[in-house]
């Protein structure tokens, strides 16, 4: 007995030698989870997320098509909930109220926008020929064409930029990284004017061109022909480009 006691003890102590010297960590009774629950746990989780935004999408998508049907953001809750046919209380489950459904749909819109503006440009080999063509398809996306059924783009935006300033700054971020990336190609190119920062170009660039759309409809009260995208670009290039830009 005292012999196996001498032997278990040696293995321990030779046990504990090596641990040390591996510096392999103890293994602790509360242990983590079983992995069999760790992976239940995330395919429930997975399942739940992806109802959740087949939800959010039903939302968004009625009232994208009453905002089509009307050519206005002036709609219910109730009218949305009723053309999805979900819930009110899966509704408000998601969204805080009709502003934060709009929001969600400006934050869409322009995301659209910036990748249609993206893929236009992607085929240009010129960078000031490429801001050319992001400064033209802006402004007639941002322009309130009441065919094109684009009332987030005028009233709401409108709206939004004085209620909630952080959230259209947030919403734009898309367009923003786009159009400072397109300046700062430019600007490697040598085709900007000497110290001008592409980030700040871009974005002074951005807000006149949907300033500018947002701002003018049809003819003026003289009889004056509306603003194109033309003379928008020939405006903004004069400020940014280091030489005038060919017409086109």
């Amino acid at each position: 007995m005292i012999l196996l006691g001498n032997i278990i003890l040696k293995m321990g102590n030779g046990l504990l030698e090596y641990v040390t010297a591996k510096r392999i960590p103890p293994v602790s009774i509360a242990s983590e989870e079983p992995a069999w629950k760790q992976r239940a746990v995330e395919r429930s989780t997975k399942a739940a997320k992806l109802r959740a935004e087949q939800r959010v999408d039903r939302f968004l998508g009625a009232a994208q098509a009453i905002i089509t049907e009307k050519g206005t953001t002036d709609f219910t809750v109730q009218e949305v909930v009723d053309r999805s046919r979900q819930s009110l209380r899966s509704f408000y489950q998601h969204f805080d109220g009709k502003h934060e459904l709009l929001l969600a749909l400006f934050e869409d819109a322009l995301r659209r926008a910036a990748d249609q503006i993206r893929a236009a440009t992607a085929g240009q080999s010129d960078p000031l020929q490429r801001i050319r063509i992001a400064v033209q398809l802006l402004f007639e996306l941002s322009r309130p064409d009441p065919s094109a059924q684009r009332s987030l783009f005028t009233d709401f935006a409108s709206q939004l930029l004085l209620s909630h300033p952080a959230e259209v700054k947030l919403a734009h971020a898309p367009l923003l990284a786009l159009f400072t990336e397109l300046m700062e190609e430019a600007g490697t190119a040598g085709q900007l004017r000497p110290a001008l920062t592409p980030g700040r170009a871009a974005a002074l660039t951005m807000q006149t061109v949907m300033f500018v759309a947002q701002s003018s409809g049809g003819s003026g009260d003289d009889g004056t022909h509306p603003i194109t995208g033309d003379e928008v670009w020939e405006f903004c290039a004069a400020g940014f480009a280091r030489h005038r830009p060919a017409a086109r």
